[in-house]
């Protein structure tokens, strides 16, 4: 149930989203997003196996659970506070798609790790790749022709009841549909709010799906606390208290790094702030890859419980992200201008001042 908290915010965010704006955030998604995931392992990776003494592959598998970030918790926030329309929030929201994109191949990677033989992982590759383009014809096209008509069809009802009903279908069958595939649930759902966006029912879609998403985020986060073992806090406090630290300042690094290559200190602080949090796909990641033997349960335990830790301080840091923003980097007035974003192609337009 918990799931769907997650499916439904990712299927509003997509309904915010649409492909033109897709291809103008393509440098934030896919070089930024790519790049954070890649040198974040890195460094995860060489810690685990080297400092740490881990074999390989669990210390492959441990480096990109801990290189994804919290959709759930940060966009919430975002959508809320309406950040996600400001520069760092746009580079926040390209960086977290791509991390919900990189979950396909960290589970396609636990499961070439739990196989034995060739033949099986070019397999694995191949039937990846296959359903990815069905995947993505279907949405695009049942997207594209049949959508508008479908919505048209039911508003024509005048049944309020049935509208709802019909929108819950669009997000959950998506959700099933990407999952029937073998991918996450939110990217059916993202891909779906993305569709939606080009309909004229955009906006009556997300007021009826809104409740629902609050509700279902609510059980999401209790499920998150579940996962707190005090035991294992008790046996293994000063590890816990020694890990949070470094990964965070691991991930706040990278992050502010590479968005400081082509932005002001400001944004790239507070992009970089708002995503050294460990996300919810990473306990879906070490539990699988403890279920298949992978990660000892042990370490398993200490890094969800670090994980857990690191989600509940995020609403804390977010809240006083411009605080400390304002605090630790004084404002670079030569770069006002490129704060408030205005893109290249603007024309025919009014400045008032």
């Amino acid at each position: 149930i918990a799931e769907f908290g997650v499916v439904f915010l990712m299927f509003t965010i997509g309904l915010e989203f649409s492909l033109d704006h897709l291809k103008k955030m393509k440098k934030e998604v896919f070089f930024t997003g790519s790049l954070q995931i890649i040198i974040t392992t890195m460094f995860v990776f060489l810690i685990a196996k080297f400092v740490i003494g881990l074999e390989t592959q669990t210390a492959m598998i441990i480096g990109t659970a801990l290189a994804l970030s919290s959709t759930a918790i940060v966009l919430k926030t975002f959508n809320e506070t309406k950040e996600i329309n400001k520069p760092y929030g746009r580079r926040v929201l390209g960086i977290l798609i791509m991390q919900d994109i990189a979950v396909i191949p960290i589970l396609l990677m636990i499961s070439f790790f739990s196989m034995t033989g060739e033949g099986a992982l070019l397999l694995t590759i191949g039937k990846t790749i296959l359903a990815a383009t069905v995947l993505l014809a279907l949405l695009y096209f049942s997207g594209k022709y049949l959508l508008e008509p479908f919505l048209r069809y039911v508003s024509q009802t005048k049944s309020d009841e049935l509208f709802v009903a019909s929108v819950l279908l669009l997000a959950m069958g998506s959700a099933y549909l990407a999952y029937y595939f073998g991918f996450s649930y939110s990217l059916g759902a993202f891909v779906a709010g993305m569709m939606i966006a080009e309909t004229k029912f955009k906006h009556q879609v997300e007021a009826d799906l809104i409740p629902f998403r609050n509700i279902l985020l609510g059980v999401f986060f209790i499920t998150v606390g579940m996962q707190i073992s005090f035991q294992i806090i008790y046996d293994y406090f000063l590890v816990i208290i020694l890990l949070l630290p470094v990964v965070m300042g691991i991930k706040f690094a990278v992050i502010y790094g590479l968005v400081r290559y082509e932005d002001n200190k400001r944004v790239a602080f507070k992009t970089a702030l708002s995503l050294i949090q460990i996300g919810e796909f990473s306990l879906a990641i070490l539990e699988l890859a403890r279920s298949k033997n992978l990660v000892d349960p042990t370490h398993s335990q200490i890094l969800i419980v670090t994980i857990v830790i690191s989600m509940i301080l995020t609403p804390i840091i977010l809240k006083n992200l411009s605080k400390a923003a304002a605090r630790l980097i004084p404002e670079d007035v030569m770069m006002i201008t490129t704060t408030h974003n205005v893109s290249e192609d603007t024309e025919n337009h009014v400045v008032v001042l």
